[in-house]
């Protein structure tokens, strides 16, 4: 099945066109991935030939990330956003900032938590576009986390609360928000796998909960 959305536009001058667009979807990785990582790879390889993925490398520190994720949305403008770890972190609030359903994998609410026992030199798990793999965490980069994640939740809305869904690893032991994620939102999903997902679960458990919010209709802008 290719998800296209179609529809019949009536214009001012009583003119009708048809409407035609692949749906796109947009997936954030977590803190040490890239948009190479098994995750991003599964998707486009599930959704190939049907809906366009994105998977862009995020910048490392939170404000710039937000920036670069909030533009990539104004001109990319996907259907749906999809996340996993701090990439759902950062697409909750842009999914309520702009009204764009997403689906939030095992999302870290507390970055700091994840950060502070993390202090010093590392390098990404995943191949990253700029050939850049190696970085450092650092105190400032912690308080840039924390003053974010205090505010994350300020943008919540009732049509975040019925079209952002959470979906939580069974087996995950870096991340334990559903109970904070059902404070804000209505629909959380459970699957058997830990904080990363296979490449098996993604298309086992994620694939069908992204299917469902990209068949949803979607306004077509007048030209």
């Amino acid at each position: 099945m290719i998800y296209f959305f179609v529809r019949a536009v009536i214009t001012s001058f009583g003119k009708s066109y048809l409407c035609i667009a692949m749906k796109k979807i947009l997936f954030l990785h977590g803190f040490f991935a890239s948009g190479q990582c098994v995750p991003a790879v599964a998707l486009r390889e599930a959704f190939q030939g049907k809906a366009e993925v994105l998977t862009p490398d995020l910048p490392m520190h939170p404000q710039e990330a937000v920036r670069f994720i909030r533009e990539l949305c104004k001109h990319e403008k996907p259907d749906v956003l999809a996340g996993n770890s701090c990439g759902s972190f950062y697409a909750q609030m842009i999914a309520s900032e702009l009204s764009i359903p997403a689906l939030l994998g095992n999302p870290h609410f507390r970055m700091t938590e994840f950060l502070k026992p993390r202090m010093g030199a590392h390098q990404y798990k995943s191949p990253r576009q700029n050939g850049i793999q190696d970085f450092v965490i650092d105190e400032q980069l912690i308080s840039e986390f924390a003053e974010m994640q205090e505010h994350q939740f300020d943008g919540c809305t009732p049509y975040g609360k019925e079209h952002i869904w959470g979906i939580f690893g069974e087996q995950d032991t870096l991340a334990h928000f559903e109970p904070l994620f059902l404070e804000h939102y209505t629909h959380s999903y459970h699957f058997p796998g830990a904080h990363t997902p296979t490449a098996e679960e993604i298309s086992t458990w994620y694939v069908p909960l992204i299917k469902k919010m990209v068949s949803r209709p979607t306004p077509c802008p007048l030209p």
